[in-house]
């Protein structure tokens, strides 16, 4: 894998916990809008870490975005005492990232959980994607951003236009560049730990649906999968009681 980057952390929870989690966002994010699920994961008595990928939020800058880059830099972080992370929960990018890495690193973690992850990125939805993020950097404004998701808690809006500020969009742009195609399938099928897919409605919009999400669940008994109805891609955002209810029940 390539060289990885140190990444910068804020956490929920207890430090001493005996139940360690990193979360990871997903492209154009940051670390600070999975407060959600760190917030729950405290709540029940995890110590929950959430990291700025690279060329995002507070993470330093590199020529690199590949997925295979993400991956390195998760794979080479681990709980502050050391030892595996007995859960990682990544969304979009940072679930394909964590499949990477987990796929490279079997000792990694003791359990994933993706949310709606881009396992494989083409066609409609790598144009989706790109548009998405082309319209936020265009236009920061908070405004548009509540007009967009009106059902969003107004720290999710707050905190989505400060993470669109302060990451790059250079990077944010070549992770689209440099992953064509954008296919950790691979990887998805060497996985050796547990792995539960939290995917959104395909009737609102899933990037893991239809003939990508039966072939990644057909080529490793160790994935299942649960959808969250009426939610799209950002589910954690969308739909957040009933994303940490399943993602309870995953880490049960």
């Amino acid at each position: 894998m390539p060289a990885p980057l140190t990444l910068p952390r804020i956490s929920w929870g207890d430090p001493a916990s005996a139940r360690h989690a990193l979360l990871v966002h997903g492209l154009g994010s940051s670390a600070a809008l999975m407060w959600r699920l760190g917030t729950a994961l405290a709540d029940d008595g995890w110590n929950a870490t959430a990291v700025d990928l690279r060329g995002h939020g507070d993470a330093p800058r590199a020529l690199d975005y590949s997925v295979a880059a993400y991956g390195a830099d998760l794979a080479a972080t681990s709980p502050e005492h050391g030892g595996a992370w007995d859960a990682v929960i990544g969304h979009s990018l940072g679930g394909a990232s964590s499949t990477a890495a987990a796929s490279a690193s079997p000792g990694w973690t003791r359990r994933l959980v993706l949310l709606d992850p881009a396992i494989l990125v083409g066609g409609r939805d790598a144009a989706i994607v790109r548009r998405s993020q082309e319209r936020a950097f265009a236009d920061n404004r908070i405004e548009l951003v509540q007009q967009e998701h009106p059902h969003w808690h107004p720290q999710d809006c707050e905190l989505k236009v400060d993470a669109v500020h302060r990451a790059s969009a250079w990077a944010v742009e070549q992770t689209s560049a440099q992953n064509t195609p954008w296919d950790v399938t691979a990887d998805a099928a060497r996985l050796t730990v547990a792995t539960h897919v939290i995917a959104s409605d395909p009737e609102v919009y899933s990037i893991f649906t239809g003939e990508v999400a039966a072939s990644v669940l057909a080529s490793n008994s160790l994935v299942t999968m649960s959808v969250i109805e009426g939610a799209g891609h950002s589910l954690h955002r969308d739909k957040p009681d009933e994303t940490i209810r399943q993602l309870r029940e995953a880490l049960a």
